[in-house]
This record gives structure tokens, C-alpha cells and sequence, in this order.
């Protein structure tokens, strides 16, 4: 693979901008944001939307595993792995209520060795989700 290659996955949902999924550059890895969409679909995992495309409701469970699904088939189809997250920055749109569910999660997905993080609260993603994770790995 040649230096700063841009990769696409082929399991990750299609990217709502004109980015890739990953770039590596050397043995790093540097993945774009990553949601929980699924890919061929606007359908996001746990989360009602109205007719105006408000949120209703959400599911903050169901987005964390969807998004670290997502990251998994990133990191895998870049030659990378879940084991090889070396930093992860994590958007939420609603610390007070979600940050316990996904601490939670987390720790469960990196029972061992967890990578560096940094979560911070957003007013808003550019899809209507309550989570994002951009990541750093290693190849």
C-alpha cells in the first residue's frame, strides 16, 4: 500500500461527504468520523425520526454498537484491527444522559488495553445521530 492511501470500506456505510474512510500514512491510520449508520441505507440503529427528519427518539445503545461495527469493519478492511485503536475522540450530542450508557459500552468493546480517549459534548452531527468516533490506529 502506497503512503497517505485513502481506503474505502466496503462493510462501512457510504460517507455523507466527500472524505474517505481512512487514510494511512506510514503504520498509522487515521480514520474520518464514524456514525452508525449502515451502509445502502439512511436508517440509522436506534433512532425515530418525524416526517421532518427531527429526532423522536434515540437509542444510545443501539448507536454505540452500531458505530463500533462500523469502526471494526473500517479497521478491517484497511488491514488494521479493534486491538491496534491507539486515540479516540468521541462526539456525543447529550453528555448528562448518554455518557454513563457509553461508558459503559466501552469498557465492555476494551476490556483490555484501552486506547487513549477524549469525549466531548457537540450541540449536533451532520445526521441526526448522538454519537461519532474518530479513531487512530496502528496497521
Amino acid at each position: 500500500m502506497d503512503q497517505n492511501n485513502s481506503i474505502e470500506s466496503s462493510k462501512a456505510p457510504e460517507p455523507v461527504g466527500l472524505y474517505p474512510h481512512a487514510k494511512r500514512v506510514g503504520n498509522l491510520l487515521f480514520l474520518s468520523g464514524v456514525g452508525p449508520r449502515e451502509r445502502g441505507t439512511k436508517v440509522i440503529p436506534g433512532v425515530e425520526l418525524d416526517e421532518n427528519k427531527n429526532i423522536i427518539s434515540y437509542d444510545i445503545a443501539k448507536q454505540c454498537h452500531s458505530v463500533f461495527q462500523n469502526i471494526k469493519y473500517i479497521l478491517e478492511d484497511s488491514g488494521s484491527s479493534w486491538d491496534k485503536i491507539v486515540d479516540v475522540t468521541v462526539f456525543l450530542t447529550n453528555m448528562k444522559d448518554d455518557f454513563p450508557i457509553y461508558n459503559k459500552i466501552w469498557a465492555e468493546y476494551f476490556a483490555e488495553n484501552p486506547p487513549c480517549r477524549t469525549t466531548l459534548e457537540i450541540n449536533c452531527l451532520p445526521t441526526p445521530i448522538g454519537i461519532e468516533l474518530k479513531v487512530i490506529a496502528t496497521i
